[in-house]
C-alpha cells in the first residue's frame, strides 16, 4: 500500500477563487518515501501580500514556474493507485480536484486526513494544527507554509501513527462505508452518528462553540452529511471550520422552516445570507381614489397603513408589486410603479386593455386587486395551523393572531383537544417576531395546502 502525502500552498481566498502556486507529492510506503515531486506553480493570477508573507512565495517566484496544466500530467501519474493524505485533506485534495475539472480530467483517490486520524490516535491535545503537533512530538519542519517542508513533516506524523495505531483506525478510516474521509477535520465522527433522522433545524459550530451556519431539514443526519459533499467554496470554507453540531427536533417541516427563520435572525450566523436581514423599512398597502379605484403603494413602514406585507428594501417591494401586476394583470400606474404620468404606456407588459385606458369597468379591476392582495401575506384572521409533534404524545403548531405571527409551540394532543379557539394556543406559544420571511413561508404553506384540497 503506498500513499501519497501532499501539500499545496495557494493564492488564498482572493475574489477569483484559490489557486495552486506550489505542490509537494511524497509517496510514502509506511516506512519511507519512495518517491517524489515538487514544484512552485504559477496560478496565472495575483499572490496577496498577505499570503507572501505567510509563505514567502512571490509573483516573481511563480513568474517563470510551469503553469498547473503543464505539472497535472505527473500528479496524476504519481498519485495514481496510492491513498491520498494531507493534514486537513479535503482542502488540499479539493482545490486539487478542481484543477484538474478545469482541465477535463476526473481525479479521484482515496483519503486521509492526518487531523482525522491525530484526533483519534493522539486524543486530548489543545490543538491540531501541524505546527502545534509537530511541536509537541519533536517533529522539525524545514520551512513551514512550504509544501515540501510541511509534506516531510505530515510524512513524519503519519509514520508514528501508523506505529500508534493498535485498534486499526486507518484502516476503519479507508472502510468505503466510514465517512471519516469526507467529515471536516474538527469533527467528530460520533456526532454525524448521533444526528437523528427527522425534521428539525440543526446548527454547525466552531471551535469556539460560535454558531456559524444555521439550516433545516426533513432529515437531520441526511441534509448535515450533504453539506461535507457540496464542492461550492462557501460550503468547503464553512465545514472546514465545523468542529460541532447541534440540533433542534420539530416534528414537520413548516415549524422548522419558521424556527430555521427566527434562529438565523437571532443568532446572524456568519454563512447564513438568505434571511438574516432583521428590520423591515418598506411597507406594501392598499387604497381607494375618488374615482373608487383601488391602488396598491407603499411607503416607509411608519407611514404605511395597516401594511398587507412588509419589506426590507423598496426595491425587494417594487419587484414584488412587478410580480402581481403581470400575475393578476393589474395596472402599473395604479400600483405607483410609474409616476407622473397620466396613462399606461406598455411597462413590462403587452399594449393596455385595462382600466386606465378606460376599456373595463371599476368593479371588474378592483375584483383582480382584491385578489392579489388576498395572495399576499396570510390576511387578517385569527389562525392556528396544527401540525405533527416531536412525539407521536403532542402537537406542533404556528399561531397567527389578527394576522400577526406569533411564534411556534407544543402542546399534549389530549390537552389540544380541549382549545377551542386559536386565542388559547398562546398560552403554549415559544413568543417569536413576526417579519416578512416568516409571512412568506406561512403564506406559501396555505396556497400549497389550498391546492391540495382543491385537487381532492
Amino acid at each position: 500500500m503506498y500513499f501519497a502525502v501532499v501539500d499545496i500552498e495557494t493564492t488564498g481566498n482572493g475574489p477569483k477563487g484559490q489557486k495552486i502556486t506550489e505542490i509537494s507529492a511524497l509517496i510514502f510506503d509506511g516506512k519511507k518515501v519512495v518517491d517524489e515531486f515538487t514544484s512552485l506553480v504559477n496560478p496565472e493570477q495575483n499572490i496577496p501580500a498577505f499570503i507572501t508573507s505567510l509563505t514567502g512565495i512571490t509573483n516573481a517566484m511563480v513568474r517563470n514556474a510551469p503553469k498547473f496544466y503543464e505539472v497535472a500530467k505527473k500528479i496524476a501519474e504519481i498519485t495514481k493507485d496510492t491513498i491520498f493524505v494531507a493534514h486537513n485533506v479535503n482542502f488540499d485534495y479539493n482545490i486539487i480536484q478542481a484543477e484538474f475539472k478545469s482541465l477535463g480530467f476526473d481525479f479521484k483517490r482515496k483519503k486521509l486526513c492526518t487531523i482525522r486520524l491525530t484526533r483519534k490516535i493522539i486524543p486530548g491535545l489543545a490543538s491540531y494544527s501541524l505546527g502545534n503537533i509537530c511541536t509537541g512530538e519533536n517533529i522539525p519542519i524545514n520551512g513551514r507554509h512550504r509544501a515540501k517542508g510541511d509534506a516531510e513533516a505530515t510524512v513524519e506524523l503519519f509514520r508514528r501513527l501508523i506505529e500508534r495505531d493498535d485498534n486499526f483506525t486507518i484502516n476503519s478510516f479507508l472502510n468505503p462505508k466510514s465517512r471519516e474521509a469526507t467529515l471536516p477535520p474538527l469533527l467528530d465522527k460520533k456526532v454525524v452518528d448521533n444526528l437523528p433522522e427527522t425534521f428539525g433545524v440543526y446548527y454547525f459550530k466552531n471551535l469556539a462553540k460560535e454558531i456559524i451556519y444555521i439550516g433545516k431539514a426533513n432529515n437531520i443526519k441526511q441534509r448535515v452529511i450533504s453539506h461535507f459533499y457540496d464542492k461550492k467554496k462557501k460550503e468547503q470554507t464553512m465545514c472546514l471550520e465545523t468542529a460541532n453540531v447541534s440540533f433542534t427536533k420539530t416534528g414537520s417541516e413548516l415549524l422548522a422552516l419558521l424556527l430555521e427563520s427566527s434562529e438565523i435572525k437571532h443568532n446572524y450566523p456568519k454563512f447564513n445570507r438568505a434571511q438574516r436581514k432583521s428590520g423591515e423599512a418598506v411597507g406594501l398597502f392598499s387604497y381607494e381614489d375618488q374615482k373608487g379605484i383601488l391602488h396598491l403603494a407603499y411607503n416607509r413602514l411608519k407611514l404605511a397603513p395597516n401594511a398587507i406585507m412588509k419589506y426590507y428594501s423598496i426595491s425587494e417591494c417594487r419587484n414584488h408589486l412587478e410580480v402581481l401586476c403581470k400575475e393578476f394583470k393589474l395596472c402599473p400606474k395604479y400600483c405607483h410603479l410609474l409616476t407622473n404620468v397620466a396613462g399606461c404606456f406598455d411597462y413590462q407588459i403587452k399594449k393596455c386593455n385595462g382600466i386606465c385606458c378606460d376599456k373595463e369597468t371599476v368593479e371588474i379591476y378592483n375584483k383582480r386587486v382584491e385578489e392579489a392582495i388576498k395572495s399576499v401575506g396570510i390576511g387578517a384572521e385569527n389562525l392556528i395551523i396544527k401540525e405533527k409533534g416531536r412525539t407521536k404524545n403532542e402537537v406542533g403548531f404556528a399561531l397567527i393572531l389578527d394576522g400577526i405571527y406569533k411564534g411556534i409551540g407544543y402542546v399534549a394532543v389530549a390537552q389540544s383537544a380541549a382549545l377551542e379557539n386559536p386565542e388559547d394556543y398562546q398560552f403554549f406559544v415559544e413568543p417569536k417576531k413576526d417579519n416578512r420571511d416568516v409571512q412568506r413561508i406561512i403564506s406559501s404553506y396555505l396556497k400549497k395546502k389550498k391546492l391540495k384540497e382543491n385537487e381532492k
